[in-house]
């Protein structure tokens, strides 16, 4: 049966939606595209850069036959705070009166100016001295939930869910009860975020401000290309060795170096935490991923097999396009607020 809903990714560079239809032993696809954003996304406050955007979606919606009207989103985690906290252990109701309180911690702006939720991860059987229980707190700015939507009102789409992207990433490409331990290295258009799964429950996220158009950016002022040559060549070329004299991956080395760094970071925070549990793979997902021989470069920087996340393994049938295909990691978010 078709979901009521579909999953909507509106990133910086290009919008993602995905409608899947759920069944008994797994999902089918039923809608998937993808389109350039709009050239002053969601950051612009104009009322014609709003309604530019929502023609978009609008027409990327009606090409995708989606009919649904609903619509499941996610915020950038640059305009979201997501967090995995460890507290003394507490009653749920204790838990409601605290988080508040832990959230000022962690969330740099006013808390009457966010909408925020919290789940609990895990909690101590026997409470030990010591011991900890984890909570996942997210929160977002009220103001730019509403922002998107109004804009989502104006493409006649009603919004039934917000999350943000690390739990809808999480969503698609952690499958089953036995899934190992993860690092998810989401690497989009102008961030990256890092999400370490244990025992298919998020342990640690991180975020930083570095993303693929940095990468393009750097083969760009090397080369002398305008963006979109220098966008074609990172695609096609990578960091091959073999093309050009290895200079296109020279060029994007001082980002991924940058990338590589934040990665390490991640790594050793859990590992002082999880000595016992060490992290058996690394999950690349976003736009970036599929940069040809990025997982050979991590897992040789990092000396962790890396590997490109799949979210169409959700899917019953692989029978789509090979367009969709080969543009898998980018639609991990989509695909995975689509699951809800």
């Amino acid at each position: 049966m078709k979901n009521n809903a579909f999953g909507l990714d509106i990133g910086q560079s290009s919008i993602k939606a995905v409608w899947l239809s759920k069944e008994n032993d797994g999902f089918f696809l039923d809608g998937a595209i993808r389109i350039p954003t709009p050239a002053h996304g969601m950051l612009s406050e104009s009322p014609l850069d709003e309604e530019e955007i929502a023609q978009a979606i609008r027409s990327m919606v009606q090409d995708a036959h989606i009919s649904a009207k609903n619509v499941h989103i996610s915020l950038p985690e640059s305009q979201a705070y997501t967090r995995v906290i460890e507290m003394p252990p507490l009653s749920d109701k204790e838990l409601l009166s605290a988080i508040y309180w832990e959230a000022e911690q962690y969330i740099p702006v006013p808390l009457n100016t966010v909408t925020l939720d919290y789940k609990v991860l895990s909690r101590p059987e026997h409470a030990e001295a010591g011991a900890k229980m984890n909570v996942l707190l997210v929160g977002a700015v009220t103001g730019i939930i509403a922002k998107y939507e109004k804009i989502l009102s104006l493409a006649g789409l009603t919004v039934s869910t917000v999350e943000t992207e690390v739990l809808s990433t999480i969503r698609s490409v952690v499958l089953g009860n036995a899934y190992p331990a993860t690092l998810i290295v989401h690497i989009g258009a102008s961030n990256t975020f890092l999400a370490i799964i244990i025992n298919n429950v998020v342990s640690f996220t991180y975020f930083t401000p570095i993303g693929g158009i940095a990468i393009t950016r750097a083969i760009a002022s090397s080369f002398g290309f305008s963006l979109q040559q220098a966008e074609e060549y990172k695609k096609a070329y990578g960091l091959s060795e073999q093309t050009f004299g290895g200079k296109i991956a020279q060029a994007a080395q001082p980002i991924l170096t940058l990338i590589i760094s934040e990665i390490k970071k991640a790594l050793a925070y859990y590992q002082e935490k999880q000595k016992d549990t060490p992290i058996a793979q690394i999950v690349l997902t976003g736009g970036s991923a599929s940069l040809p021989g990025l997982p050979t470069y991590i897992t040789n920087a990092i000396g962790i097999e890396s590997v490109i996340g799949n979210p169409w393994k959700i899917l019953v049938h692989e029978d789509i396009s090979k367009e969709i295909i080969d543009e898998a990691p980018s639609y991990a978010v989509a695909a995975g607020l689509a699951m809800r």
